[in-house]
Protein backbone atom coordinates (compact mmCIF):
# COMPACT_ATOMS: atom_id res chain seq x y z
CA UNK A 1 0.00 0.00 0.00
CA UNK A 2 2.70 2.12 1.10
CA UNK A 3 4.13 1.83 -2.51
CA UNK A 4 1.22 2.37 -4.35
CA UNK A 5 1.24 5.97 -2.31
CA UNK A 6 4.40 6.94 -3.81
CA UNK A 7 3.69 6.45 -7.98
CA UNK A 8 1.80 9.79 -7.86
CA UNK A 9 4.14 11.50 -6.10
CA UNK A 10 6.92 10.27 -8.48
CA UNK A 11 5.07 11.29 -12.12
CA UNK A 12 4.83 14.23 -10.36
CA UNK A 13 8.19 15.02 -9.79
CA UNK A 14 8.60 13.66 -13.70
CA UNK A 15 6.08 16.17 -15.17
CA UNK A 16 8.37 19.01 -12.77
CA UNK A 17 11.36 18.30 -14.45
CA UNK A 18 9.47 17.58 -18.46
CA UNK A 19 8.48 21.19 -17.77
CA UNK A 20 11.27 22.50 -15.98
CA UNK A 21 12.97 21.56 -19.25
CA UNK A 22 10.73 23.11 -21.78
CA UNK A 23 11.25 26.48 -19.89
CA UNK A 24 15.18 26.07 -20.06
CA UNK A 25 14.55 25.84 -23.73
CA UNK A 26 12.03 28.83 -24.27
CA UNK A 27 14.40 30.78 -21.21
CA UNK A 28 17.37 30.12 -23.75
CA UNK A 29 15.85 30.01 -27.32
CA UNK A 30 17.83 33.48 -28.11
CA UNK A 31 21.10 31.46 -27.19
CA UNK A 32 19.74 27.67 -29.12
CA UNK A 33 18.33 29.88 -32.11
CA UNK A 34 21.98 32.18 -32.52
CA UNK A 35 24.18 28.48 -32.36
CA UNK A 36 21.89 26.72 -34.44
CA UNK A 37 22.34 29.97 -37.27
CA UNK A 38 25.95 30.17 -36.50
CA UNK A 39 26.88 26.37 -36.98
CA UNK A 40 24.47 26.46 -40.13
CA UNK A 41 25.83 29.79 -41.50
CA UNK A 42 28.89 28.34 -40.88
CA UNK A 43 28.10 25.06 -42.99
CA UNK A 44 26.70 27.23 -45.83
CA UNK A 45 30.15 29.13 -46.42
CA UNK A 46 31.88 25.81 -46.50
CA UNK A 47 29.61 24.13 -49.23
CA UNK A 48 29.59 27.68 -51.32
CA UNK A 49 33.42 28.18 -51.09
CA UNK A 50 34.68 24.33 -51.28
CA UNK A 51 35.65 23.30 -54.44
CA UNK A 52 32.91 21.02 -56.15
CA UNK A 53 34.21 17.76 -57.15
CA UNK A 54 32.44 16.01 -60.53
CA UNK A 55 32.52 12.15 -61.04
CA UNK A 56 31.86 9.87 -63.73
CA UNK A 57 32.37 6.77 -65.05
CA UNK A 58 32.95 4.70 -67.70
CA UNK A 59 32.51 0.96 -68.92
CA UNK A 60 35.20 -0.52 -71.10
CA UNK A 61 34.41 -3.93 -72.93
CA UNK A 62 37.39 -5.38 -73.95
CA UNK A 63 38.15 -6.52 -77.88
CA UNK A 64 37.87 -9.50 -79.80
CA UNK A 65 38.37 -11.21 -82.55
CA UNK A 66 37.32 -13.93 -84.46
CA UNK A 67 39.10 -17.44 -84.25
CA UNK A 68 38.22 -20.97 -85.99
CA UNK A 69 38.70 -24.18 -84.67
CA UNK A 70 37.28 -27.71 -85.15
CA UNK A 71 34.01 -26.76 -83.82
CA UNK A 72 33.72 -23.53 -85.69
CA UNK A 73 34.60 -20.17 -84.86
CA UNK A 74 34.52 -17.93 -81.59
CA UNK A 75 35.62 -15.23 -80.40
CA UNK A 76 38.95 -14.46 -78.56
CA UNK A 77 39.54 -11.80 -75.92
CA UNK A 78 42.53 -9.36 -76.40
CA UNK A 79 43.44 -9.68 -73.13
CA UNK A 80 42.82 -11.26 -69.41
CA UNK A 81 40.59 -8.82 -67.43
CA UNK A 82 41.54 -9.73 -64.56
CA UNK A 83 45.78 -9.30 -65.40
CA UNK A 84 44.72 -6.20 -67.05
CA UNK A 85 42.55 -4.41 -64.18
CA UNK A 86 45.33 -5.33 -61.88
CA UNK A 87 48.03 -3.61 -64.76
CA UNK A 88 45.96 -0.28 -65.07
CA UNK A 89 45.49 0.24 -60.98
CA UNK A 90 48.65 0.18 -60.66
CA UNK A 91 49.85 2.84 -64.01
CA UNK A 92 47.18 5.32 -62.62
CA UNK A 93 46.34 4.64 -59.24
CA UNK A 94 49.46 3.88 -57.28
CA UNK A 95 51.54 5.67 -59.39
CA UNK A 96 49.38 9.19 -58.44
CA UNK A 97 48.78 8.42 -54.72
CA UNK A 98 51.44 10.85 -53.53
CA UNK A 99 50.76 13.40 -55.70
CA UNK A 100 48.43 16.31 -54.18
CA UNK A 101 46.51 19.16 -55.90
CA UNK A 102 45.52 16.72 -59.21
CA UNK A 103 42.79 18.69 -61.28
CA UNK A 104 41.96 14.82 -61.35
CA UNK A 105 42.40 11.47 -60.10
CA UNK A 106 41.05 7.75 -60.75
CA UNK A 107 39.01 6.30 -58.01
CA UNK A 108 38.79 2.85 -59.36
CA UNK A 109 39.13 0.34 -61.95
CA UNK A 110 37.98 -3.13 -61.68
CA UNK A 111 35.50 -5.81 -63.59
CA UNK A 112 31.93 -5.78 -62.73
CA UNK A 113 30.33 -8.80 -60.87
CA UNK A 114 30.45 -11.59 -63.10
CA UNK A 115 32.07 -10.44 -66.06
CA UNK A 116 35.45 -10.98 -67.42
CA UNK A 117 35.09 -8.88 -70.48
CA UNK A 118 34.40 -5.54 -69.10
CA UNK A 119 36.33 -2.63 -67.35
CA UNK A 120 34.45 -0.51 -64.68
CA UNK A 121 36.67 3.13 -64.78
CA UNK A 122 35.48 5.42 -62.12
CA UNK A 123 37.00 9.07 -61.58
CA UNK A 124 36.06 12.54 -59.60
CA UNK A 125 37.59 15.90 -60.17
CA UNK A 126 37.22 19.72 -60.74
CA UNK A 127 35.15 19.75 -63.57
CA UNK A 128 33.40 17.58 -65.81
CA UNK A 129 36.11 17.73 -68.62
CA UNK A 130 38.87 16.66 -66.17
CA UNK A 131 37.19 13.56 -65.40
CA UNK A 132 36.44 12.74 -68.57
CA UNK A 133 40.23 13.57 -70.08
CA UNK A 134 41.14 11.31 -66.82
CA UNK A 135 39.19 8.11 -68.29
CA UNK A 136 40.39 8.70 -72.14
CA UNK A 137 43.90 8.22 -70.87
CA UNK A 138 42.88 4.97 -69.50
CA UNK A 139 40.92 4.18 -72.46
CA UNK A 140 43.36 5.10 -74.84
CA UNK A 141 46.15 3.12 -73.50
CA UNK A 142 43.65 0.16 -73.22
CA UNK A 143 43.13 0.86 -76.86
CA UNK A 144 46.74 1.49 -77.54
CA UNK A 145 47.68 -2.13 -76.12
CA UNK A 146 45.13 -4.19 -77.91
CA UNK A 147 45.35 -2.35 -80.84
CA UNK A 148 48.78 -4.36 -80.70
CA UNK A 149 47.36 -7.02 -80.43
CA UNK A 150 45.32 -6.99 -83.21
CA UNK A 151 47.99 -6.34 -85.12
CA UNK A 152 50.27 -9.12 -84.50
CA UNK A 153 47.06 -11.27 -85.24
CA UNK A 154 46.60 -9.85 -88.38
CA UNK A 155 50.26 -10.45 -89.36
CA UNK A 156 50.63 -13.76 -87.90
CA UNK A 157 47.51 -14.55 -90.35
CA UNK A 158 49.28 -13.00 -93.26
CA UNK A 159 51.87 -15.10 -92.70
CA UNK A 160 50.03 -17.68 -92.42
CA UNK A 161 48.01 -17.00 -95.54
CA UNK A 162 51.53 -16.71 -97.64
CA UNK A 163 52.97 -20.22 -96.53
CA UNK A 164 49.34 -22.17 -97.61
CA UNK A 165 49.32 -20.22 -101.18
CA UNK A 166 52.78 -21.62 -101.42
CA UNK A 167 52.29 -24.75 -100.57
CA UNK A 168 49.80 -25.41 -102.82
CA UNK A 169 51.36 -23.72 -105.22
CA UNK A 170 54.48 -26.21 -104.95
CA UNK A 171 51.99 -29.17 -104.58
CA UNK A 172 50.53 -27.87 -107.80
CA UNK A 173 53.40 -27.54 -109.87
CA UNK A 174 56.12 -29.84 -108.05
CA UNK A 175 55.14 -32.77 -105.81
CA UNK A 176 52.29 -33.68 -108.31
CA UNK A 177 54.22 -33.59 -111.75
CA UNK A 178 57.08 -35.42 -109.56
CA UNK A 179 54.35 -37.74 -109.01
CA UNK A 180 53.40 -38.08 -112.49
CA UNK A 181 57.24 -38.60 -113.74
CA UNK A 182 57.29 -41.44 -111.04
CA UNK A 183 54.28 -42.94 -112.29
CA UNK A 184 55.73 -42.48 -116.19
CA UNK A 185 58.96 -44.35 -115.31
CA UNK A 186 56.94 -47.02 -112.78
CA UNK A 187 54.81 -47.82 -116.02
CA UNK A 188 57.79 -48.35 -118.69
CA UNK A 189 59.65 -50.14 -116.05
CA UNK A 190 56.67 -52.00 -115.96
CA UNK A 191 56.02 -52.28 -119.61
CA UNK A 192 59.81 -53.71 -119.94
CA UNK A 193 59.66 -56.38 -117.62
CA UNK A 194 55.82 -57.77 -118.58
CA UNK A 195 57.90 -58.22 -122.23
CA UNK A 196 60.63 -59.65 -121.00
CA UNK A 197 58.04 -61.90 -119.32
CA UNK A 198 56.69 -62.39 -122.37
CA UNK A 199 59.73 -63.42 -124.27
CA UNK A 200 61.12 -66.10 -121.80
CA UNK A 201 57.55 -67.56 -121.90
CA UNK A 202 57.76 -68.05 -125.64
CA UNK A 203 61.91 -69.07 -125.55
CA UNK A 204 60.61 -71.75 -122.70
CA UNK A 205 58.04 -73.53 -125.11
CA UNK A 206 60.80 -74.03 -127.51
CA UNK A 207 63.74 -75.48 -125.31
CA UNK A 208 61.20 -77.13 -122.82
CA UNK A 209 62.11 -80.75 -124.47
CA UNK A 210 65.59 -79.82 -126.09
CA UNK A 211 67.21 -78.26 -123.07
CA UNK A 212 66.25 -78.99 -119.77
CA UNK A 213 69.06 -77.13 -117.99
CA UNK A 214 68.42 -74.37 -120.21
CA UNK A 215 64.44 -74.08 -119.34
CA UNK A 216 65.11 -74.40 -115.66
CA UNK A 217 67.04 -71.42 -115.67
CA UNK A 218 64.63 -70.15 -117.74
CA UNK A 219 62.24 -70.85 -114.87
CA UNK A 220 64.13 -69.53 -112.37
CA UNK A 221 64.68 -65.86 -114.50
CA UNK A 222 60.52 -66.01 -115.36
CA UNK A 223 60.03 -66.16 -111.35
CA UNK A 224 62.53 -62.96 -110.52
CA UNK A 225 60.53 -61.27 -113.16
CA UNK A 226 57.29 -62.51 -111.98
CA UNK A 227 58.36 -61.01 -108.55
CA UNK A 228 59.72 -57.73 -110.27
CA UNK A 229 56.23 -57.34 -112.18
CA UNK A 230 54.46 -57.63 -108.33
CA UNK A 231 56.62 -55.30 -106.72
CA UNK A 232 56.37 -52.40 -108.74
CA UNK A 233 52.64 -52.75 -109.59
CA UNK A 234 52.20 -52.79 -105.65
CA UNK A 235 54.22 -49.62 -105.70
CA UNK A 236 52.43 -48.22 -108.74
CA UNK A 237 49.05 -48.16 -107.05
CA UNK A 238 50.85 -46.53 -104.06
CA UNK A 239 51.91 -43.80 -106.07
CA UNK A 240 48.58 -43.13 -107.64
CA UNK A 241 46.85 -43.49 -104.40
CA UNK A 242 49.50 -40.72 -103.12
CA UNK A 243 48.71 -38.62 -106.05
CA UNK A 244 44.97 -39.13 -106.33
CA UNK A 245 45.38 -38.45 -101.61
CA UNK A 246 46.79 -35.29 -102.80
CA UNK A 247 44.47 -33.76 -105.38
CA UNK A 248 41.75 -34.70 -103.79
CA UNK A 249 42.02 -34.79 -99.97
CA UNK A 250 45.28 -32.66 -99.58
CA UNK A 251 45.09 -29.48 -102.41
CA UNK A 252 40.71 -28.98 -101.22
CA UNK A 253 41.62 -29.05 -97.56
CA UNK A 254 44.70 -26.97 -97.66
CA UNK A 255 42.38 -24.55 -100.34
CA UNK A 256 39.90 -24.56 -97.75
CA UNK A 257 41.99 -23.62 -94.63
CA UNK A 258 43.28 -20.51 -96.84
CA UNK A 259 39.82 -19.41 -97.64
CA UNK A 260 38.79 -19.24 -94.05
CA UNK A 261 42.12 -17.41 -93.30
CA UNK A 262 41.35 -14.94 -95.80
CA UNK A 263 37.83 -14.92 -94.12
CA UNK A 264 39.19 -14.24 -91.06
CA UNK A 265 41.33 -11.41 -92.59
CA UNK A 266 37.97 -9.46 -93.33
CA UNK A 267 37.52 -6.05 -90.82
CA UNK A 268 34.26 -7.23 -89.08
CA UNK A 269 36.35 -10.20 -87.31
CA UNK A 270 38.44 -7.76 -85.72
CA UNK A 271 37.05 -5.52 -82.86
CA UNK A 272 39.03 -3.52 -80.57
CA UNK A 273 38.27 -2.68 -76.93
CA UNK A 274 35.71 0.43 -77.04
CA UNK A 275 33.64 2.36 -73.99
CA UNK A 276 29.87 0.98 -74.08
CA UNK A 277 27.72 3.85 -74.75
CA UNK A 278 29.40 7.22 -73.41
CA UNK A 279 31.58 8.22 -70.25
CA UNK A 280 28.45 8.83 -68.20
CA UNK A 281 28.62 12.37 -66.08
CA UNK A 282 26.84 14.36 -63.79
CA UNK A 283 25.55 17.72 -64.43
CA UNK A 284 25.85 18.70 -60.95
CA UNK A 285 28.75 17.97 -58.17
CA UNK A 286 28.97 14.35 -56.23
CA UNK A 287 30.94 16.43 -53.43
CA UNK A 288 30.17 18.38 -51.30
CA UNK A 289 26.53 17.40 -50.77
CA UNK A 290 25.25 20.59 -49.79
CA UNK A 291 21.59 19.86 -48.63
CA UNK A 292 22.57 17.40 -47.08
CA UNK A 293 25.88 18.83 -45.19
CA UNK A 294 23.52 22.07 -44.35
CA UNK A 295 20.64 19.72 -42.94
CA UNK A 296 23.42 18.15 -40.81
CA UNK A 297 25.09 20.93 -39.48
CA UNK A 298 21.35 22.30 -38.81
CA UNK A 299 20.20 19.40 -36.96
CA UNK A 300 23.61 19.49 -35.05
CA UNK A 301 24.20 22.77 -34.31
CA UNK A 302 20.28 22.36 -32.38
CA UNK A 303 21.65 19.74 -30.28
CA UNK A 304 24.84 21.28 -29.51
CA UNK A 305 22.83 24.45 -28.61
CA UNK A 306 20.47 22.83 -26.62
CA UNK A 307 23.02 20.50 -25.08
CA UNK A 308 25.33 23.48 -24.41
CA UNK A 309 22.36 25.38 -22.98
CA UNK A 310 21.64 22.35 -20.45
CA UNK A 311 25.03 22.44 -19.05
CA UNK A 312 25.74 25.97 -18.48
CA UNK A 313 21.77 25.93 -16.55
CA UNK A 314 23.61 23.11 -14.82
CA UNK A 315 26.73 24.61 -13.72
CA UNK A 316 24.73 27.80 -12.67
CA UNK A 317 22.80 25.83 -10.38
CA UNK A 318 25.82 24.09 -9.44
CA UNK A 319 27.12 27.35 -8.35
CA UNK A 320 23.98 28.42 -6.78
CA UNK A 321 23.34 25.81 -4.74
CA UNK A 322 27.17 25.99 -2.75
CA UNK A 323 26.38 29.75 -2.49
CA UNK A 324 23.26 28.87 -0.55
CA UNK A 325 25.35 26.06 1.57
CA UNK A 326 27.54 28.90 2.58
Amino acid sequence: MQDKANQPQVYTEDEIDLRELFKTILKNKVKITIITLVITAMAVIYVFVKTPIYGATALVEIGNYKTSNNNGTERALLDNGSELVKKLNVLFIDMYKNQEDLPSEILSIKLPKKQKNFIEIKAEGISNKEVVDNINKVYNYIRKKHQMVLDDVKTKREFEISNLIKRIETTKTKEIPLLDSKIDLQKTALLNYKQELAKIDKNMKKIENTNPSLAALKLMEKRNISGFILKLSSTLLDMKNKRDMIEIVKLPELSEKLNILKTMLLPHNYKNSEIVGEIITDEDPIKPKKILIVVVAFITGLILSIFLVFFLEFIKGFKEEEKAER
